[in-house]
């Protein structure tokens, strides 16, 4: 079993309760079309779905310049672990082919390239998106506009990256109108935004027109912070796509690390609060699900207190921007090589 596998029963236990991040499952396969079922297609076909899965594990499409990630593109069918055949779920036309490679292979890529990795624990973001079509204004929900949203949480599927879409019930259309989100009211959508608990939002607003092409902006906004971006599309899919991308960039500067390619000093991590079993058992397999880290020892046990010495390929401070995202395991202060949490029951 692989190393992100071993760990993800233990990962979704661990954060059922989060409400900032959750574990994003088929990071490493990736469905594309395909233009029939000769080996040229499948071969032409692999190379696009290592890319989409690199981007995704990575957090972004720069990777893709690399000379080395080129290289690899070129002998991905070599590298697929399984594939299958699908037709689109909506229509029956369509012909995909659906890869899956191995995770192990896609991180050594990354690593040796000195690349970012982006783990599988990942903050949700929170998406306000107002279309104009045929002259009317709508939110953008699985209730009005089903076929739309459905685009949209593929085009987050994609990259990765985790979606919320409101509820759109009685307390939403008392807190946000069609007009503020077009508007962009930020006061407005920040307060019908907390209900959700959501740190990371994505503002959209577009315009269909009768070429079929949309225009329109996105506004990505992570506490004060904020990020606009003008879009114009043929269609709502590359539309939905420049927004995901917009806000994927952003998340994984923050969170996606450049490993050093070989481990750094043992990293001392320190845990706090660890009474039952479960608790321990949960933590360890959580740190070694983790792509940074190869190996996490526990070094000693003293009452409520567990201490781990970690062999990762990133050093503490990266450690820490990944560690943050466990609702569970709350900073305390730390040392330059030791981090300390307090576990939360």
């Amino acid at each position: 079993m692989s190393k992100s596998s071993r760990g993800l029963i233990f990962t979704l236990l661990l954060f059922a309760s989060s409400i900032s991040a959750e574990v994003v499952q088929n990071l490493h396969s990736a469905q594309v079309p395909v233009t029939d079922q000769s080996n040229s297609a499948l071969a032409s076909a692999s190379q696009d779905a290592l890319a989409e899965v690199l981007v995704k594990v990575s957090g972004s499409e720069e990777v893709l310049r690399h000379p080395q990630i080129a290289a690899a593109l070129a002998e991905a069918r070599g590298h697929v672990q399984q594939y299958a055949y699908a037709r689109d779920e909506r229509s029956g036309d369509g012909l995909y082919a659906r890869f899956e490679f191995d995770d192990s292979y896609v991180n050594q890529l990354l690593t040796q390239a000195r690349l970012p990795l982006w783990t599988a624990n990942r903050p949700r973001v929170l998406v306000w998106m107002v279309a104009e079509i045929d002259d009317v204004r709508r939110f953008v929900s699985l209730a009005e506009t089903p076929d739309i949203a459905a685009q949209m949480i593929t085009a987050f599927e994609r990259r990765g990256v985790p979606i919320q879409l409101p509820l759109f019930d009685l307390a939403d259309a008392t807190a946000i109108a069609v007009d503020d989100v077009w508007e962009q009211r930020g006061p407005i959508i920040q307060a019908a935004s907390s209900r959700y608990d959501a740190e990371n939002r994505l503002v959209g607003r577009a315009v269909a027109i009768s070429s079929g092409q949309w225009t329109g902006d996105w506004s990505y906004l992570y506490g004060s912070h904020r990020l606009d971006r003008s879009s114009q599309a043929p269609g709502p899919v590359g539309f939905m796509r420049d927004g995901v991308a917009l806000a994927a960039e952003e998340m994984a500067s923050r969170y996606a690390v450049a490993p050093t390619g070989v481990a750094n000093d043992r990293i001392r991590l320190v845990v706090n609060g660890v009474f039952a079993f479960s608790d321990y058992s949960s933590i360890v397999n959580w740190l070694e699900s983790l792509e940074l880290i190869e190996h996490a020892n526990v070094e000693l046990i003293s009452g409520d207190r567990v201490e781990f010495g970690l062999d990762a390929v990133a050093d503490a401070a990266q450690l820490a921007s990944v560690i943050e995202l466990n609702d569970r395991l709350q900073p305390l202060e730390s040392m330059p090589d030791e981090l300390v949490y307090q576990w939360r029951n």
